[in-house]
């Protein structure tokens, strides 16, 4: 099999694995398990918990010690057993150790997927998007599969006593871990320097610039969970009137956009504007949505305005992530990439999580039992719109894309 081919079909299962459990896994929670909105989140939040301790140990063995894909290999291996006894688990304590423990193996995977993927590219910036496109249609397909396969059961008089969704993960995690061992060998770093790569990764924020970036980074990755946690919610409300059997189908707009910036857009802009200009898209894309939610009027005009995910995530995500390859030292490329997903999925989703979740409870009127009855969206949705305009206004006067790291 080709190479890239290869690279593609990972992360076509790297994401699916991610996208079999992420958006289903809270109403299993809450409808099945009976568990409350803040046990549900605290399960949520145990990825970018994860996210902000495993990529210490993930980037260090595969920069210093360990093949790459082999790296990979384990994690997801063990990672797809604590998902398969996950699925099988009803109380609340055991579940979210299981979680806990499956993120810790998972999380790495994140940058390390990334990482081997621009070992073996020889233009990243004009090569990387029809490799990641490769994650977007992952997501797309388990979430079909999943839909499928409850028609079915639903039909056949079927029901599986645990929760399918984190079952077909764990198939996926585990099917991914045997095809690690077939992706192209990456050997660590054999030269020698100095022995922690994390560290020297972290070395990078002295650059003025290069801090600036991984800031702005760290506050557009909180406002990504106000579309994360409250875009359901929100389409759902009497305001834009979207069924919850069609949810998930008006939802996966925002997947196609994706693909189709990735694989068209990103691969002709990036190299013709540079970084800055890029990235200063990126975040431009961000209010441009929330604006149109936060005016919630008309809905076709807010289910549209889905397709700008495509921007504000390629743009903003994507080219983020090639930016570190092209100005990180070649020896610790993969601890710069775990740099990256601590400060996005970790930190920013961490703290955006419980942020997100707080503005939308300061908006809403609540219940004597404390449920929500009705909340003012317009309100929600400006907060983060307002946060990602002062992003874009500083980045660019701030941001020097030429950066150089002295070792």
């Amino acid at each position: 099999m080709n190479k890239k081919i290869r690279l593609g079909f990972m992360m076509f299962l790297q994401y699916g694995i991610w996208g079999a459990w992420y958006p289903a896994l809270s109403v299993y929670l809450q409808d099945i398990l009976g568990l409350t909105g803040t046990q549900t989140a605290l399960i949520y939040n145990m990825l970018p918990l994860a996210t902000i301790l495993s990529p210490f140990i993930g980037g260090q063995l595969a920069d210093r010690y360990f093949p790459t894909q082999k790296v990979i290999a384990f994690l997801n291996l063990l990672g797809g057993v604590f998902l398969l006894i996950a699925s099988f688990i009803s109380g609340y304590e055991l579940m979210m150790l299981l979680m806990l423990l499956y993120c810790l193996f998972f999380a790495p995977t994140l940058a390390l997927t990334n990482s081997i993927t621009f070992h073996h590219l020889t233009d990243s910036e004009r090569e990387f998007g029809w490799i990641r496109v490769g994650g977007t249609i992952g997501w797309i397909v388990v979430n079909l599969v999943l839909s499928g396969w409850r028609i079915v059961a639903d039909k056949i008089g079927y029901s599986f006593i645990g929760g399918d969704m984190l079952l077909l993960a764990g198939i996926v995690s585990i099917f991914m871990g045997i095809f690690s061992f077939t992706l192209p060998h990456t050997p660590p770093n054999k030269q020698p320097g100095k022995p922690f790569a994390f560290l020297e990764a972290l070395r990078m924020l002295k650059n003025p610039s290069f801090l600036v970036f991984i800031i702005i980074c760290f506050v557009v990755s909180t406002e990504l969970m106000f579309y994360y946690l409250l875009t359901g919610p929100f389409l759902q409300s009497d305001a834009i009137g979207v069924p919850p059997t069609l949810l998930t189908t008006v939802m996966n707009i925002a997947q196609f956009s994706e693909i189709f910036v990735l694989a068209l857009l990103l691969p002709f802009f990036l190299p013709k504007y540079g970084i800055k200009i890029t990235l200063t898209l990126g975040v431009l894309a961000w209010p441009l949505r929330y604006i149109i939610f936060a005016i919630g009027t008309p809905p076709w005009l807010v289910i549209a305005s889905l397709a700008l995910h495509g921007f504000c995530f390629v743009f903003f995500f994507a080219a983020a992530q090639i930016y570190v390859d092209t100005v990180a030292p070649k020896d610790i490329r993969a601890s710069a990439q775990s740099l990256i997903s601590i400060v996005t999925y970790g930190l920013g989703l961490f703290v955006g999580g419980y942020f997100a979740g707080w503005i939308q409870d300061m908006a809403s009127v609540h219940a004597a039992d404390g449920s929500i009855t009705s909340t003012n969206w317009s309100w929600v949705f400006m907060v983060p719109c307002v946060l990602t305009v002062l992003c874009a206004i500083v980045f660019p006067l701030t941001f020097k894309e030429k950066l150089s790291f002295k070792k």
